[in-house]
């Protein structure tokens, strides 16, 4: 027998004996995953900039501070990089900011920022090989869950911190909330044509993901962002942003799509009751 016979031998007995391993290779060895994520960051950003900003000029002054502590908290913003926030989020230039955003331009910075919510769906969809929903049927799902996620983003001061308890508490809680609000993106932004049982191991991955990169971000974005100004000026505060956002959103991405194959494949599949018979790729 053959080198080659010999490892196409080895290669069917495995695909025979882990069928999961063969469909993550495949899924994972892709171009699009890193593509996906790349483009959802980036609409991740633009819905963030114009989100920012109405929020300065609008919101109450609690909700701009609790926003301000959020954001410190998330990234362990001290220097020059908290003053740069702060100007944004500075009550005393509301009134300017209203009068350079207006009504209509806060009401088309929220529905431009839906495009973040239909790349989130698309990930999604990719993920559980789905075809788009219909926009009749997902459009209000977009604006709710964007408006779920800034709800979220606002409560992650007090949430890191367990309410008080400190981060003994606040760690695993902030886990087991942000597994719960990638179970319920998911089942949201697929139209519920998947249960919430399969949509589980994606939920849990994005959670462990979003916690390891949320104290890795702790530790490494103060320094990097006062670099980034240092060096470049406001340009390199967007830029650093920018990058971070990139690996968060590709974290999410392969997190989801990794969590469909496990749902669908081999022994899960027996225990959270999915269809071996996987739906045609869109």
């Amino acid at each position: 027998m053959s080198w080659a016979t010999r490892m196409r031998s080895i290669r069917s007995g495995a695909e025979r004996r882990f069928p999961v391993l063969t469909e993550l290779t495949a899924r994972l060895i892709s171009g699009n995953l890193l593509d996906s994520g790349t483009r959802l960051a980036a609409q991740a950003f633009l819905a963030a900039v114009p989100l920012l900003f109405a929020l300065g000029a609008f919101a109450p002054s609690s909700v701009r501070d609790q926003l301000r502590e959020s954001l410190r908290a998330i990234f362990g913003l001290t220097g020059a990089p908290d003053q740069e926030l702060q100007r944004v989020l500075d009550g005393n230039s509301s009134d300017e900011l209203r009068e350079t955003t207006g009504v209509v331009g806060a009401v088309v910075a929220l529905v431009s920022a839906t495009s973040f919510s239909r790349a989130m769906a698309r990930v999604c969809e990719r993920a559980w090989r789905l075809p788009k929903a219909g926009t009749r049927i997902a459009a209000w799902r977009w604006t709710v869950w964007l408006l779920a996620l800034v709800l979220v983003v606002l409560l992650q001061a007090p949430l890191r911190d367990g309410f008080g308890a400190g981060a003994w508490l606040g760690l695993p809680l902030y886990f087991l909330v942000s597994t719960g609000v990638w179970l319920w993106t998911q089942h949201l932004l697929l139209a519920k044509r998947v249960a919430w049982l399969p949509l589980l191991p994606g939920a849990v991955l994005a959670g462990t993901a979003t916690t390891v990169l949320g104290i890795t971000a702790r530790l490494y974005m103060p320094s990097a962002l006062d670099r980034a100004l240092a060096e470049y000026g406001s340009l390199g505060l967007v830029l650093t942003m920018l990058s971070w956002l990139i690996v968060v959103c590709a974290a999410l991405t392969f997190a989801i799509t990794i969590g469909a194959v496990l749902a669908q494949e081999p022994p899960l599949d027996r225990y959270l009751g999915t269809d071996r018979e996987r739906p045609p790729a869109d």
